[in-house]
């Protein structure tokens, strides 16, 4: 996508807000997790360093509309400045008389953070007066969200047309990120899909079985593919009602010349708890009141061996239960080759998702991937095909 960069604008002495991700992890009153406030320290650096006024514009939870105590941005403001190594100041409203007087006293090259967003119900309302109310304090806007870029808020969507509207560096490199793995890729790609429910991401897979060469189903989805083919899941997660679907699908992947790669062998156990007796089987090979809790070692291997034939890989979802070993062992077995291949130089490898970050940390590997994406929503839309409002916006 062709869109505005941070590289177009000089923004000395100007007012230019900032639309960040800050709905971070807390744990009584403080910051757990302090990666999104990382990924924003790029474009606020940028800015300061060229002498801007940096307004930063976040949410945080779901207050719906309504000041919450507990849901205030004002906790965030001392780690942040840590981070920067540079004072941030913190207005009580992101609107009004307290936010345009903290503006109003701002000099070159200073931060300062507003309140909630979500306080105020014209944000998700996408309310025009909301938006414009934000717009007041400020001489350009920057979106450096991807993670709520798919939502059309007044926030991410509504001020860009109020303001001259950049993507910041963060937005820059995720975007590009992604573009590299289904935009214009390295030929042959491969991209695993997880988690429980087929019903969630019906759109996601009829889009990448039009575009890639392998696809692999893993999770309690892969349930549902095995149980339209005849093979008995017993007590497994499943969506039978969907068996019509997972076919269609299948019929699909032949049709498009896309290799699906689905469950040969699994791991089942009575429940998932740490402990317990975890056994491999053959498919159907499944007792009453047993559940399939992961993918096999045959099934791992096969996907890893896909992976050594391709040069791109997109992933979005664990194999199987990742949360309780020994169930997770399919999944990190899968991220640590994949890991392997990218150091080696021979892997292009972009992951996404809340489960998917999770399972890659707790791998270990997280990092040795060329691109994670911290969001949700957004990746997930993306990997539908699906226009991202508060990134259309920005095209130049």
């Amino acid at each position: 996508m062709n869109f505005r960069t941070l590289d177009q604008i000089d923004p000395d002495a100007k007012r230019v807000l900032v639309r960040v991700d800050f709905n971070v992890p807390m744990e009584h009153g403080a910051v757990s997790d302090d990666t999104r406030l990382r990924a924003a320290a790029s474009t606020i650096n940028l800015l300061r360093e060229k002498g801007a006024k940096v307004i930063l514009l976040a949410h945080f939870d779901r207050p719906h509309g309504k000041r919450v105590p507990s849901m205030s941005l004002e906790p965030l403001a001392e780690p942040l400045s840590r981070l920067l190594r540079t004072p941030v100041a913190f207005a009580d409203d992101c609107i009004g008389a307290s936010a345009e007087r903290a503006v109003s006293e701002m000099a070159r090259g200073e931060v300062l953070l507003l309140e909630n967003l979500r306080f105020h119900p014209g944000e998700e309302a996408n309310d025009p007066l909301f938006a414009k109310a934000l717009a007041m304090n400020g001489d350009i806007f920057v979106n450096d969200a991807f993670s709520a870029a798919h939502r059309a808020h007044a926030s991410t969507e509504g001020i860009a047309h109020l303001l001259p509207a950049y993507a910041g560096e963060a937005m820059r490199r995720e975007v590009g990120a992604l573009d590299v793995v289904l935009g214009n890729p390295r030929r042959p790609v491969l991209g695993i899909v997880g988690g429980s429910k087929i019903s969630t991401k019906l759109s996601i897979l009829r889009h990448l079985i039009a575009r890639l060469d392998k696809l692999a189903i893993g999770g309690g989805m892969a349930n549902t593919f095995l149980f339209a083919q005849g093979w008995e899941v017993a007590a497994s997660y499943c969506e039978k009602n969907l068996s019509d679907a997972a076919r269609q699908l299948i019929g699909m992947a032949e049709d498009e010349r896309c290799e699906l790669l689905l469950p040969v062998d699994i791991v089942v156990a009575e429940r998932a708890a740490a402990g317990v007796a975890a056994r491999t089987r053959g498919l159907g090979e499944v007792d009453e009141g047993e559940r399939i809790l992961d993918a096999g070692p045959e099934t791992v291997a096969r996907l890893t061996s896909a992976m050594d034939q391709v040069e791109t890989l997109v992933w979005n979802g664990p194999l199987g239960v990742f949360e309780t070993p020994p169930f997770d062992r399919g999944t990190t077995a899968a991220a640590r080759h994949a890991a392997a291949l990218v150091r080696a130089g021979k892997l292009i490898a972009v992951a996404g998702g809340g489960d998917t970050v999770a399972a890659l940390n707790r791998a270990g590997v997280a990092q040795d991937f060329t691109f994670v994406s911290t969001a949700g929503g957004a990746f997930l839309e993306w990997l539908e095909g699906r226009s991202l409002p508060g990134l259309a916006v920005l095209q130049a």
